[in-house]
């Protein structure tokens, strides 16, 4: 008892004179010379945390994806976008019928516009970065939309399932074909993700409200038909949210309200004046269903070539995925099944339409490929092999006329002739324009724009020109003085005109692949002619 009360006394007494010092141990991870075993202080691995290494190869992926996509999808990609980017950055483009209807919203241009704005201000808005550095830009977007899915399926469920979906991800041919085009239903996927990666599904440790509203809100923006995704998902967290009235107050009122006010701001500036665009494109392609100008589909269109097309030879391993995914995922596929059949509803009809629930399609392959044994690596070789040969077709081959005649064009540009003069003849918004020229030449194409005043003998003026091109070109250059020292036409149009051409001296100059899949009015390769004096 003696010896224990001494001992007492002495820690006391210790205590007194300081605090008692304890050992510091020696360890590799926290000592400066054992730096590599974590990650390193001040480098990019401090920048993006444990996932700095996937981070990098991402953007590396599609990076390198962005260089190899050299062909031409919709016109939306430039029309909707850079060309827009660049009226508001240079005064001087064109902008088509959408934009004076109200229809568009300036906030996704803008981004391209200030990118054009820096190279501006850089003196390096030379046309290549015009073209390569909002594609980059995308690029770098739809990258760390990948990182975010890779993410939220390791925390919902372990790192094993979540390197099959990354796989997946990166492995689908549409995904390569669509994530560095500057579409806006590439920034819908995109947000879509980051939205995702947020959204309160149960387990998440992720999860936050406020911050997946936000992104919600964006892609409404961007394009309001991105809201058609979400309507099941932002349903069922009202529904099982306890506080349902601090959610609507506490939370969508005021996200709404940021993000809407910066539209708005933003679409008065540009257009001078107030416009709600995303209730004019709503009421437009939705309510009114004004898309069936362009083409009609029949309402099984997506159900029957649309999804299955998009998500490709993957599937199967989605049908898969789906029986075995835990019930918790349900409102994803519920979300999918929802998309498809509400734009199959609608007339018009588009593969891009719908490719924002690929990614949600690629959580439930994930799980098929990880409950896959003896049949893993077979499955794993044939996604690979499946997705590689439409993706390098229809990025390097398909519909690359559209980009490479606009080389020629640029070389007008050079010849700093001003009377250069550049009539299109082809369907309308064939090819880009100011966007992929930079220069201010005189172009002019066949025009399209849908009937508005609801006119039952309406004829638009690509389709009046198709009825009799020899008629059109005759009645419209009947003063030789104003003809067009350069045409662009697709092959099927050139015997047509030969007349036309043969007539007022014009000389094929350049002629480029296009598709070897013409068909209608679009040929095998696109000529330019120029008028030789």
């Amino acid at each position: 008892m003696e010896a224990i009360r001494n001992r007492i006394m002495a820690y006391r007494g210790s205590g007194k004179q300081g605090a008692v010092q304890l050992r510091r141990r020696k360890s590799k991870l926290y000592s400066k010379e054992g730096g590599s075993a974590g990650y390193r202080a001040g480098t990019a691995w401090d920048l993006f945390g444990e996932y700095g290494g996937l981070v990098l190869f991402t953007i590396a992926f599609r990076v390198l994806n962005c260089f190899m996509v050299q062909t031409s999808f919709v016109p939306d990609e430039y029309w909707q976008s850079l060309e827009v980017a660049h009226n508001m950055t240079f005064n001087y483009g064109y902008l088509t019928w959408e934009w004076n209807e109200g229809l568009r919203g300036f906030s996704y241009p803008l981004v391209f516009g200030g990118i054009y704005k820096i190279l501006y201000w850089l003196g390096k808005d030379d046309v290549w970065f015009l073209i390569w550095i909002p594609r980059l830009a995308q690029s770098i977007f739809s990258s760390l939309a990948d990182v975010r899915l890779y993410i939220l399926v390791r925390k919902l469920e372990n790192a094993e399932l979540a390197k099959w979906v990354y796989f997946c991800q990166m492995c689908s041919w549409f995904t390569w074909f669509c994530a560095t085009r500057t579409l806006t239903n590439t920034m819908e996927a995109v947000l879509g993700t980051f939205a995702l990666y947020y959204y309160p599904i149960e387990g998440s440790r992720t999860k936050n409200s406020t911050k997946y509203l936000i992104f919600v809100a964006l892609g409404f923006i961007i394009r309001p038909t991105a809201v058609i995704l979400w309507i099941p998902l932002v349903f069922c967290q009202f529904l099982k949210d306890k506080k349902k009235i601090d959610l609507l107050i506490q939370q969508c009122l005021p996200v709404g309200l940021f993000t809407f006010g910066i539209s708005f701001v933003i679409d008065r500036v540009f257009y001078g004046k107030w416009t709600f665009v995303q209730w004019n494109f709503l009421k437009f392609n939705v309510l009114q269903n004004m898309g069936a100008f362009y083409v009609s589909h029949p309402w099984h269109w997506y159900i029957t070539q649309g999804f299955p097309v998009i998500i490709g030879t993957h599937f199967p391993f989605f049908i898969h995925g789906s029986i075995l995914a835990p019930r918790r995922y349900r409102i994803l596929l519920v979300a999918v099944i929802w998309t498809v059949f509400v734009y199959s509803m609608l007339s018009h009809k588009e593969f891009r339409f719908i490719y924002p629930v690929l990614p949600l399609c690629m959580v439930f392959c994930g799980f098929s490929i990880t409950r896959l044994k003896w049949w893993k690596k077979p499955a794993v070789g044939f996604l690979i092999i499946s997705n590689l040969l439409p993706a390098l077709y229809t990025g390097l081959i398909h519909q690359r006329g559209a980009l490479d005649i606009m080389s020629y064009i640029q070389q007008q540009c050079k010849a700093e002739n001003m009377s250069t003069s550049l009539l299109v003849l082809m369907p309308c918004h064939s090819i880009p324009y100011y966007s992929h020229v930079h220069c201010r030449i005189k172009m002019n194409f066949l025009e399209c724009p849908p009937d508005l005043s609801d006119h039952d003998s309406y004829v638009d003026e690509a389709d009046l020109f198709y009825v009799s091109p020899m008629a059109w070109l005759n009645a419209e250059f009947y003063n030789t003085t104003q003809l067009p020292t350069h045409l662009v036409m697709f092959s099927v149009l050139e015997q047509e005109i030969l007349q036309f051409l043969t007539a007022h001296h014009y000389m094929k100059t350049a002629s480029v692949f296009h598709t070897q899949l013409p068909e209608g009015r679009v040929g095998s390769h696109i000529y330019m002619y120029e008028r030789k004096t």
